[in-house]
């Protein structure tokens, strides 16, 4: 997976939908603009959430941030590497997700953008 087979969302979450299915990352813009990640605050297998709800924390050296996620739906698994290797993801944040969830409302899907739309905002 690569940056052109994601949507977007404007605060910087990425999506790779599988079906009714879809990993939930952080862009690698805002791994760079994190720095050093040292800790994330992940959510439990089974918990819902809505469309721009926080779903996840991750703290750097050098700030906090929340993680939103950009559709509604259902964790249905969570990336356990990240307990003990946070770094990961500031290493790869397209082929590290954070969650893996079930979409409740596809349509949700309809206001993110693509990667050109993306990089366009930054």
């Amino acid at each position: 997976m690569n940056k052109n087979d994601v949507l977007y969302a404007p605060t910087h979450e990425w999506i790779f939908v599988e079906g009714n299915r879809a990993k939930v990352g952080i862009s690698s813009y805002a791994a760079m603009h994190l720095g050093d990640i040292v800790f994330f605050d992940l959510p439990k297998v089974g918990k819902t959430f809505k469309k721009g709800e926080v779903f996840a924390a991750v703290e750097s050296v050098k700030s906090a941030s929340d993680i939103y996620l950009p559709v509604s739906g259902t964790v249905v698994s969570v990336n356990e590497k990240l307990s003990s290797e946070p770094q990961l993801v500031g290493e790869d944040p397209f082929n590290e997700f954070i969650v893996e969830i079930e979409l409740s409302n596809p349509s949700d899907l309809s206001d993110l953008l693509d990667v050109n739309a993306y990089e366009a905002t930054l």
